[in-house]
């Protein structure tokens, strides 16, 4: 019996102390508490107070972060001077620049939308730590400042990208835009579909329900298999009436490409029958009782309805010789193609970018966005052409061919066609 009792004692025992140590516990930590809201009070009461805000507010509002980047993408009158200048950094550092700039052979030619990075080194006084050009879709040039900070060291870094020719045909429906979006082509690609064609076809006219296209271009791919960038056109075909208007891309000189039909005949002349995609001709070429002025009177261009903002492509290489306010045609660019033909487009919303008087523009380039300004009564394009100083019906201008390959060239061309034809068979059977 004896043992059993201090056996007893000894599990109160145990009892006794974790009670203890629970109390002990909660004293602690209530005076913790305590102290802790107490230490939040004091520095809530700091924070009220209006010197020390202030202060703080101004100290944070002055941080900056060391580096920053600014990015810019060219646009057509654009010189690498003109670029370089933007910067704000001061007269020196902008001549080490361009100078590094000029000096790399691979940067002769400035492009419209070339991109530019610069990094930014706040802290130094020479701010421009490095700048990065791309030369093209795949390659880029990184410039780096040197040890001494005297000049830039040059890098030439290839894109960790991946080139995949892509196929694609369809049957239009409603309009060639809509159907090549609903494909999942891009915009850009679309456009210069349009281009290449814009020679030859009238797209409002010309292109029938139930005509198609093919096309084969190119698709750069990133490492998680996202299409960062397109190419170029390889191969187009647009199926019109039964009739196929097939194009080939053929680098027939070094560095000089163009398209050409299957037997060899440049399809670029002087200029596109249609400088706008999926419009209405609204008005012909004539005379016709003004809708606004309310009398009869010579129409001297061609009016294409399209929505507000529609592109509006340059019809042929030229130079701007005003982009401005032309009273009844509101908005209004105006360009010289050369000694012979001129061309104007009327009542845009807005110009395109960079679009100004002296600045030289390319075929197919947009220059304006489709509006109603002026003596207009909807959104539409009025389209001039002039011809010696003398405005003619645009629909109706024939206009001289392109280069046509002959002798050794063609049958160089020959091959290559073959080669696109051999191409297009096996994306073909990939699909099916």
């Amino acid at each position: 019996m004896k043992y059993i009792k201090i056996n007893t004692l000894k599990e109160y025992s145990i009892f006794f102390w974790l009670v203890i140590v629970a109390m002990l516990g909660l004293f602690t930590s209530t005076i913790y508490s305590k102290n802790k809201i107490e230490r939040i009070a004091q520095i809530e009461t700091g924070l009220d107070n209006i010197y020390l805000r202030n202060t703080l507010i101004e100290l944070t509002s002055n941080l900056k972060p060391r580096y920053n980047e600014l990015k810019y993408i060219s646009e057509a009158g654009d010189t690498y001077q003109s670029i370089v200048n933007k910067l704000e950094i001061n007269k020196e550092e902008k001549k080490v620049i361009l100078d590094t700039i000029l000096k790399e052979k691979t940067l002769k030619i400035l492009r419209i939308n070339q991109k530019f990075i610069f990094k930014f080194d706040n802290l130094s006084e020479k701010k421009i730590e490095q700048f990065k050009i791309e030369t093209d879709k795949k390659n880029e040039i990184l410039f780096s400042r040197s040890n001494d900070g005297a000049h830039f060291d040059a890098k030439k870094i290839k894109k960790n990208f991946t080139k995949r020719l892509v196929y694609k045909e369809t049957v239009i429906t409603n309009s060639l835009y809509d159907s090549a979006i609903n494909l999942g082509i891009k915009p850009n690609i679309i456009i210069e579909f349009a281009r290449l064609y814009g020679f030859q076809v009238d797209f409002q006219r010309d292109i029938w329900k139930n005509d198609s296209f093919q096309i084969i271009y190119e698709e750069f791919i990133n490492q998680n298999n996202k299409i960062v960038d397109t190419g170029e056109i390889v191969f187009a075909n647009l199926n019109l009436q039964e009739t196929d208007l097939q194009l080939y891309k053929y680098e027939y000189e070094k560095n000089k490409v163009d398209y050409f039909d299957e037997n060899g005949k440049s399809i670029k002349k002087t200029l596109m029958k249609t400088p706008i995609n999926g419009a209405r001709l609204s008005s012909s070429y004539g005379k016709r009782k003004h809708p606004i002025l309310g009398y009869t009177k010579m129409h001297t261009g061609t009016d294409f309805a399209a929505p507000t903002g529609t592109p509006i492509m340059a019809s042929g290489d030229g130079k701007v010789i005003k982009a401005g306010w032309c009273g009844g045609g509101g908005n209004c660019v105006k360009l010289k193609h050369n000694n012979t033909y001129q061309t104007v487009y009327a009542h845009m919303s807005k110009f395109g970018r960079g679009i100004k008087k002296g600045v030289r523009v390319k075929q197919g380039q947009i220059i304006g966005y489709v509006g109603s300004t002026g003596l207009s009564t909807g959104p539409h394009l009025h389209y001039e052409v002039i011809e010696n100083g003398r405005k003619i019906n645009s629909q109706k201008l024939k206009l001289p061919s392109g280069k046509i390959l002959k002798n050794e060239e063609r049958r160089k061309f020959e091959v290559t066609k073959i080669k696109i034809d051999v191409l297009k068979s096996n994306l073909i059977s990939k699909i099916n």
